[in-house]
């Protein structure tokens, strides 16, 4: 679970919400029905056109890491790959055999299987590559869903502050329908800006920053598996590798 995560959405909306509690207002004031259906529908709208069907359902997979994210451990995978190299420098490239079936990481299950197979370094890290750069940019277009829609949520509430006014000015000579039309123009714009600075970029910021750090990851277990292919030292492995560590 990634408590920054849960103390920054509960932080932020209790922010809010008191802050409009100790002006004098109360959350019904905040609640509105066309409002919501403005903002929310016309950013997911606006997100529907502008992304493929494959890039939505990548970020409708990834959303879930806000809160548990992948769990990536530089040190155990340092550990791990120091591992490899002296079953390598014992029984030779086909001792890692054994390990490359029970290895649940498939990234680095290929990596280990290359090796056995006795590819060259160069080949190994080609084939890796492709594979690391395209997980990455998945991943990253993914978050890229996010970062649209918190650019397009505080312009669809603006859409709906404009109809607000429209329906207030159109209704002048009955002052019993000013009331709702000025609430709708007024919140829907609160609900844009607050989806897009308080839900929406800061998930899209997050998931990037959790596609990277999966990639350096990748990268490390990539010069690792290099090294090995060239027999490096072990101990000199480990210390390559932990300029990775940031």
């Amino acid at each position: 679970m990634d408590v920054l995560s849960v103390i920054g959405l509960v932080l932020a909306f209790v922010a809010i919400v008191g802050g409009n509690f100790l002006e004098g207002g109360h959350v019904g004031s905040l609640l509105n029905g066309p409002a919501a259906l403005i903002v929310v529908g016309g950013t997911l709208g606006a997100a529907f056109l502008q992304t493929p069907v494959p890039v939505f359902k990548r970020a409708l997979q990834v959303v879930g890491w806000i809160f548990l994210p992948p769990r990536i451990n530089l040190l155990g995978g340092i550990d791990k790959v120091v591992g490899w190299s002296m079953t390598a420098r014992k029984e030779g490239l086909l001792g890692l055999e054994p390990i490359a079936e029970t290895e649940l990481d498939p990234y680095a299950r290929k990596g280990l299987q290359l090796l056995v197979d006795g590819a060259e370094p160069e080949a190994i890290r080609s084939i890796l590559e492709v594979d690391l750069y395209t997980q990455e940019a998945r991943d990253i277009q993914a978050a890229k869903v996010f970062e649209c829609m918190g650019g397009y949520a505080p312009t669809i509430g603006i859409i709906g502050a404009v109809m607000g006014l429209i329906h207030v000015m159109g209704n002048l000579a009955d002052p019993s329908q000013l009331g709702s039309g000025i609430a709708v123009a007024f919140v829907a714009t609160i609900y844009g800006v607050g989806m897009a600075n308080l839900l929406l970029l800061p998930i899209g910021n997050k998931l990037k920053a959790i596609a990277q750090r999966q990639s350096r990851y990748r990268e490390m277990l990539l010069e690792g598996l290099l090294s090995i292919a060239e027999g490096e030292n072990p101990r000199s492995i480990e210390l390559k590798l932990q300029g990775f560590i940031g």
